[in-house]
């Protein structure tokens, strides 16, 4: 880290330790997520910009906070196999539960849908942020820091991991053995489920296959099995429904994920709020703390749709930060693979060369999709802003992610302040970009 960010950078690291160690976990939708966001706010009011907050509701347990209720459909279907064999009406409500659990479970657990939100318990969360503009107050384009201030809930299988702190691939040995075959357990009842109501719907319409099919010699093993197997089902679903903690006790502390990504965000526009003339030429910077990304990504959702009409999402780029803490794997995230959303290919490109010309070296080559769920630059892209996500964090599935165990004393300070500088240089980039070409949208080539 160069000596003249040092300052800063101490302070992003005591609201990473006030995050993590003093307010802790910060589930969406929480008291702990309220007070950091209004943290936050007050460190923005110290330096002079009055924050801006901006509340919308928000149903954590409705996407992936709500993965142990298809290990419970799965747990309560290997019980009902039992009832289903003597009386065949059980499988048409063990099918049609099965189809609408696999529905939302891919809608909202994965596809980050807000479509079933209705149907959970609803919390309230906030966005807050704070705007620094020219001193003239005359600006042509934004650019967004971004950071949620939630926390995920543990994950309590990768938290076994930590036993293996040194060996990794026990851990995800563990980790990915108990979850997979949780999944293959709970997606085997719902096809059987289908599979044995459909056998019966075509009974009754005396279709030729139905008769073939339950006649069949495998059909009657399966029958047979089926005495047996909902014991190895059951088991499988308790690992799913161990996915992660109701407790907000025991909920991640959050201090990679995502404190340095809203300490680093303040730490800019407050090096530029105290060096004006350092401040790009026409640029308007907004530090923007985004709640319940854990939640399916709602904070940004509903911070872009709410300014779609407004000039904070005109001619705007953002960098999202997302967890700086693992120093050898420094990366952009351009994409989300599951969520099929491309970032912008000009932001992945000035973060390449600002690696290159830091001489940081990383372990993913400075570069990667995010694989599983999304981050707050999908939302950001799809409303028409110029998006990436910024992290220094390990890609694999580790025992301090989304874990109590993330916190400070687990990385370095200075692992930060590379993350600091990388940004200004960043920064630096888009003005000259916006100088010499003015703004093109979101790049996707």
């Amino acid at each position: 880290m160069k000596e003249e960010s040092r300052k800063y950078v101490e302070e992003a690291w005591d609201i990473v330790k006030h995050a993590s160690e003093k307010i802790g976990s910060r589930l969406p939708g929480s008291k702990g997520e309220r007070e950091y966001a209004a943290y936050m706010g007050e460190k923005l009011r110290e330096i002079g910009i009055e924050p801006k907050t901006e509340e919308f509701g928000v149903a954590p347990r409705s996407g992936i906070g709500g993965l142990p209720y298809a290990g419970w459909y799965g747990l309560i279907a290997s019980g009902l196999i039992y009832f289903a064999l003597h009386n065949y009406y059980i499988w048409f409500a063990m099918a049609l539960a099965g189809l609408v659990m696999v529905f939302w479970l891919v809608s909202s657990c994965f596809l980050y849908k807000p479509w079933f939100d209705m149907f959970f318990k609803q919390k309230i969360s906030q966005n807050v942020y704070g705007e620094l503009v020219p001193e003239d107050g005359k600006y042509d384009y934004t650019i967004i820091l971004s950071g949620h201030t939630d926390t995920s809930w543990n994950w309590k299988h990768s938290e076994n991991a930590s036993k293996y702190p040194e060996k990794p691939v026990y851990g995800l040995i563990t980790t990915y053995g108990k979850v997979g075959f949780g999944a293959i357990c709970v997606f085997f009842l719902v096809g059987l489920s289908v599979a044995m109501a459909a056998i019966y719907t075509g009974l009754y319409f005396d279709a030729s296959w139905a008769y073939i099919a339950a006649s069949s010699d495998a059909l009657n093993k399966l029958i047979i099995a089926l005495h047996f197997l909902p014991l190895f089902t059951a088991i499988g679903s308790c690992f799913v429904i161990m996915w992660n903690d109701n407790d907000e006790e025991t909920a991640s502390r959050g201090a990679m994920d995502n404190a340095t990504g809203c300490a680093l965000s303040y730490a800019v526009i407050k090096y530029f709020k105290e060096n004006p003339d350092k401040m790009p030429k026409n640029c308007r910077i907004v530090d923007c703390n985004v709640g319940s990304e854990e939640a399916g990504l709602r904070g940004s959702m509903d911070f872009v749709h709410r300014h779609r009409n407004d000039d904070l999402t005109k001619n705007a780029w953002n960098i999202n930060i997302d967890s700086v803490a693992d120093k050898d794997y420094f990366e952009v995230v351009i994409k989300d693979d599951w969520q099929g959303c491309r970032f912008d290919t000009d932001l992945e490109k000035m973060f390449k060369e600002t690696f290159d010309e830091m001489g940081i070296e990383s372990k993913t080559n400075g570069c990667i999709h995010n694989p599983v769920g999304g981050c707050d630059s999908t939302p950001m892209t799809r409303g028409g802003i110029k998006s990436v996500t910024f992290a220094a964090q390990n890609p694999m599935l580790t025992w301090y992610y989304h874990t109590f165990h993330d916190m400070p004393e687990r990385f370095e300070m200075e692992t930060v302040g590379n993350g600091f500088d990388v940004v200004l240089s960043v920064i630096d980039k888009i003005a000259a970009f916006q100088e010499d070409k003015g703004y093109n949208g979101p790049q996707k080539k």
